[in-house]
């Protein structure tokens, strides 16, 4: 026997007991439909970048002459790059903090501070490859060593500072839509899981790409 209230209030007998049963109607553990299609994004991408970096160490090691073209300025560079990133993935845990309270304005303003550092790192990784091809890199020749160097640099860093790119224009519109009381804090809250997964990934990339071919002699 069973009774119900409602499509979430239903029950059966059990033992004697009432044990409440899902009734069909709404899910019994929800996920906002937003961040459940950033969720399967994310793992979509990560399918991606796992292949690129697979590739990018596979053909690192069969190298014996993979280059190592970054001397001490380029590390520097660098690692300002991850600080400016890690530090946007701060100024966005706020913003999404901001958006639950309800503090709109403090929220805009944390959301443009991590669009922000977004910019600061491509101007900072654009300056690296302006130096790299400077040096005479090329997608398939440089002049150090295994010729798919530059592919493999190029291919990887390049769709990650797409990533990060998109990543700048997608929170800039989500700033200016939750100023204007268009977008939820939940679209802030999306939109920080976006911008953290490419963070990630940055921590990746860093050392594999350039501590592991830094110039030690």
């Amino acid at each position: 026997m069973s009774h119900s209230s409602g499509p979430l209030s239903a029950t059966a007998v059990r033992d004697g007991h009432d044990v409440p049963v899902w009734g069909g109607d709404a899910l019994p553990y929800a996920v906002p439909s937003k961040k459940l299609g950033m969720w399967l994004f994310i793992v979509s991408d990560a399918i991606t970048f796992s292949a690129v970096i697979f590739a990018y160490g596979y053909l690192r090691l069969a190298s014996a002459d993979w280059p190592r073209p970054f001397e001490t300025p380029s590390i520097v560079n660098a690692t300002v790059m991850t600080f400016v990133l890690l530090s946007s993935s701060v100024a966005m845990v706020l913003g999404v903090r901001a958006s639950a309270l309800g503090r709109v304005s403090a929220a805009v303003g944390w959301l443009v501070a991590t669009a922000l550092g977004g910019v600061i790192f491509d101007i900072l990784h654009i300056r690296e490859w302006l130096g790299l091809i400077g040096e005479g890199v090329r997608p398939f020749h440089n002049p150090w060593g295994t010729p798919m160097f530059g592919a493999a640099f190029f291919t990887m860093t390049g769709l990650h500072m797409l990533h990060v790119t998109i990543g700048v224009v997608y929170l800039l519109i989500i700033a200016v839509g939750f100023g204007r009381r268009k977008f939820s804090a939940v679209d802030v809250e999306v939109s920080g899981l976006y911008w953290h997964f490419v963070d990630l990934v940055w921590m990746f990339i860093f050392p594999l790409v350039y501590l592991l071919s830094a110039k030690t002699a």
